[in-house]
């Protein structure tokens, strides 16, 4: 095992050099940036008045639509001719979220990705197949630029052309796959219609993100492919991916890179700070960054952070597995919950394969949701390929009983034959907004 030094410093150390990174970002910002300078006068702060890092909260928060109303370099706090690159989003609800770097910066980053591929299991000279998105979004050459940085050998294949995903894991022998945890189960699927036992691939360790996923997708894709799933966890407002890593020893939490951010978790109502161990909203100050600092950035993730040593003898904070986002959160019946608290108990039905969606439509002047889920193969054959009679029901009743024992929620259940609903090669949609189309078939 290869541990960077600052992964098992004692929390003193750790935090001494929090604070003095955070001083550095705050006098930073306040000189370059006018946002911020306004937003801290309007608090009554100056960078001076940071004496401990408990004093980030005197600071202000950030959020998705102060980035927006300054698309698309107005919050940058060097020139842009300093830049060497830049990201955003997709900017499916408006215009994307715009961030930059500087040559420093794409260092830096490519220094934590290495860093979080080694706590995920890799190793110098391992083959990594990367099958994450290239272009503005971030997850593709942030986790190229830290595979070439560890000094391993980096398969570049991107997303989609799953037929030649499947060769290049045979032909190439890859021992590390980078991807959404949705389209590698898609790259299984395939391999099985080509015949071809994901079981029996070179692949070791799988780096997957980009999306929430549950406990029970673990389960699925080591029991599909033999081999240790580990989160990754990123953001392009904060950095991209490499903010946190799940460790594959432990394997209980993601380690935050805490040199380079500084954690929060607050109640997203009343903005308040909760207890450490309690979920909330993560809020994220990055400490190193030169041209796109954020100061207490709210991500909409809700997760928990503990400080607790793990048992791979890093002593770094961890945070839980991303329960959802704060906006992803669906209401059924007066009932608050997570998609991916749903697909948890989804997974535990063995007649279910691992694709679902959530359907969100209008009953009158009240919100209703449906759950679309897949069978099996091996179901669908031993009920003579018609999704109907009495196994039917009693399966559709057993979903409902178990979501509603687990999850708190009444839902309607609509099951669909193998392969017909849609496949991700990127993210998975997994709630799909049909209000507005009441008539829709």
């Amino acid at each position: 095992m290869i541990l960077h030094g600052i992964e098992t410093a004692a929390r003193w150390e750790l935090e001494a050099l929090q604070l003095e990174r955070l001083r550095v970002t705050a006098e930073r910002v306040y000189a370059r940036v006018p946002f911020y300078r306004q937003r801290f006068e309007e608090c009554g702060v100056k960078p001076e008045d940071i004496r401990t890092l408990e004093d980030v909260r005197k600071l202000p928060f950030t959020t998705k639509r102060d980035l927006r109303d300054h698309y698309p370099f107005g919050l940058l706090a060097v020139d842009l001719s300093q830049c060497v690159r830049v990201h955003a989003s997709s900017g499916t609800s408006g215009k994307p979220t715009v961030v930059a770097y500087t040559k420093k910066d794409i260092e830096h980053w490519a220094d934590i990705v290495a860093r979080a591929i080694v706590i995920a299991g890799g190793k110098p000279g391992d083959v990594i197949h990367n099958a994450y998105g290239y272009g503005l979004f971030t997850g593709g050459l942030g986790l190229h630029y830290g595979s070439e940085r560890l000094g391993a050998v980096t398969v570049p294949v991107s997303g989609g052309n799953t037929d030649r995903q499947v060769m290049i894991i045979e032909d190439f022998q890859p021992t590390v796959i980078c991807a959404t945890p949705s389209y590698v189960l898609n790259i299984a699927e395939r391999m099985k219609e080509l015949g071809k036992d994901p079981r029996q691939t070179s692949l070791k360790y799988g780096i997957f993100g980009a999306e929430p996923w549950s406990e029970e997708m673990r389960r699925t894709l080591e029991e599909t492919f033999d081999m240790k799933a580990c989160d990754i966890y990123g953001l392009s407002e904060v950095i991209g991916p490499g903010v946190a890593m799940e460790c594959h020893e432990a394997q209980n939490g993601l380690h935050i890179a805490e040199d380079h951010f500084l954690v929060e978790v607050i109640d997203p109502n009343t903005l308040e700070p909760v207890a450490e161990g309690e979920e909330g909203e993560l809020v994220f100050t990055s400490l190193m960054k030169e041209a796109f600092p954020v100061i207490r950035y709210r991500t909409g993730d809700i997760a928990s952070v503990t400080r607790e040593r793990c048992a791979c003898g890093r002593t770094t904070a961890r945070m839980s597995r991303v329960k959802g986002r704060v906006d992803d959160m669906i209401i059924i019946r007066g009932v608050n919950v997570f998609p991916s608290e749903i697909e948890h108990h989804l997974l535990r039905v063995s007649e279910l394969a691992p694709h679902y969606q959530l359907h969100r439509l209008r009953n009158g002047h009240l919100e209703a949701v449906e759950l679309h889920a897949e069978v099996t193969e091996q179901f669908y054959g031993e009920i003579g390929g018609k999704l109907q009679g009495e196994a039917v029901d009693r399966l559709i009743h057993r979903i409902q009983a178990l979501l509603k024992t687990h999850c708190l929620i009444s839902i309607d259940v609509h099951l669909h034959p193998p392969k017909t609903l849609p496949r991700s090669e990127g993210k998975a949609v997994r709630v799909v907004d049909r209000r507005g189309q009441e008539h829709a078939v």
